[in-house]
């Protein structure tokens, strides 16, 4: 799971709201300010980065689905119709959410349809798609590599 910059910037504030115990120097005080560091690191990577890997993941999403044939439309056709208008517009971090949730459950559902089928090319295509679905949302943490 990537976390949102909302669920980011919420463990920052519990983090800071704490109470801290009376033994809570030195150390203690070194891990909680990294954890801040850490979170603040993240929070500005999903900021740099999450909205343009929704819309793209989005706009990727329905690519997919603009090239299903018509037996492939007719069985996803209610997902993809309320897929197509979560998509509105909306470039708020919760409407681009909305739009992606609408979709990814389409595509799950195509999913599990190519495999019913046995259809080996398109659960190919689908599986190529998460995978660049996870890598354009993946954060790195400070000192980690990049791999």
């Amino acid at each position: 799971m990537t976390p949102t910059l909302p669920d980011i910037l919420i463990g920052c504030l519990l983090t800071l709201n704490a109470p801290m115990p009376p033994e809570g120097a030195g150390d203690y005080m070194t891990a909680r300010m990294g954890l801040l560091a850490m979170l603040a690191a993240l929070a500005a990577q999903e900021a740099e980065r999450g909205p343009a890997a929704r819309v793209w993941e989005n706009q990727a999403i329905g690519d997919l689905f603009a090239h299903l044939d018509d037996d492939y439309r007719a069985h996803c056709g209610d997902a993809l119709t309320a897929a197509a208008q979560a998509v509105d517009g909306d470039f708020t971090w919760s409407g681009l959410d909305r739009a992606n949730a609408a979709l990814r459950s389409a595509l799950i559902d195509l999913h599990q349809e190519a495999e019913r089928r046995g259809d080996v090319a398109l659960q190919r295509a689908i599986l190529k798609l998460y995978q660049a679905m996870a890598e354009a949302r993946r954060l790195d943490l400070s000192g980690a590599s990049g791999g």
